[in-house]
């Protein structure tokens, strides 16, 4: 990889593994005719913040990435989260340390705005701010309640910028007021991802299944951004046949 120059030289990587339970081979699961990690390099690309790179556990996933001109990695199999996944692809493909910012871009994102993406990188123009972030504001009442929705619950710095003190899967916070979704989407200085990769799993995340309680727990600071869009994340058949009409209709207009 070049050498680079700037205070903010940010790497994208996205985790892919073929091995989910609800969704096998979910990775490339075909979309508008490409395998779903194809569209999701090519959102991030579109983005424009920097290298994109897939890392994978699957010699099939790195291959669909690279016949639509992007460039994969291949990492271990028992990582337990993405994260992890891609420490282990940083360390490999960027061992001379010119990237100092890491986004994690989840690899089930298929309608991700690239805007987004772009919109992650600004909190950590603040040099005290060591992870960043997304959050939309939740419209539909139904999800204000559901377990599968992770809330945010922060405090407002600037309008649409939030400083996260914790994030769940209850309604919360009570009171009248706006709730946050928490989008699954994480950029990192490259230090706080090493820290984190480190720290062993924490009460609160073991009790709520939220990994990024980990990073709060240890007292790393995580600011958000708030997106006028949740893109969807495909999780089940259900998911991947509202991905397919989405992009359908993206590709008819």
């Amino acid at each position: 990889m070049p050498s680079l120059r700037g205070p903010l030289r940010p790497l994208v990587l996205i985790p892919a593994r073929l091995g989910a339970t609800r969704l096998p081979n979910k990775p490339l699961a075909e979309i508008a005719g490409e395998p779903m990690i194809a569209h999701v390099w090519r959102r991030a690309s579109e983005a424009g913040v920097g290298p994109v790179v897939v890392a994978t556990d699957s010699p099939e996933v790195a291959e669909a990435v690279s016949r639509v001109g992007g460039q994969a990695v291949l990492t271990r199999a028992d990582h337990a989260s993405g994260s992890d996944r891609i420490h282990e692809a940083l360390t490999a493909i960027d061992p001379d340390r010119d990237f100092n910012l890491v986004v994690n871009v989840q690899g089930d994102l298929p309608t991700l705005d690239p805007e987004a993406i772009r919109r992650s990188l600004v909190p950590l123009e603040e040099p005290e701010v060591e992870v960043a972030t997304l959050v939309a504001e939740i419209r539909r009442e139904e999800e204000k309640s559901a377990p599968s929705v992770v809330k945010m619950v922060g405090a407002e710095i600037a309008p649409g910028r939030f400083r996260c003190l914790y994030f769940t899967r209850a309604t919360a916070p009570a009171g009248p007021g706006a709730l946050y979704h928490h989008i699954g989407l994480y950029c990192y200085r490259r230090e706080a991802l090493e820290r984190f990769v480190r720290l062993p799993p924490s009460p609160l995340e073991q009790r709520e299944k939220l990994e990024q309680l980990r990073a709060l727990e240890a007292g790393m600071r995580i600011d958000a951004v708030a997106v006028d869009v949740v893109p969807l994340g495909v999780d089940t058949p259900e998911d991947l046949e509202r991905a397919r009409e989405i992009m359908a209709g993206a590709l008819t207009a």
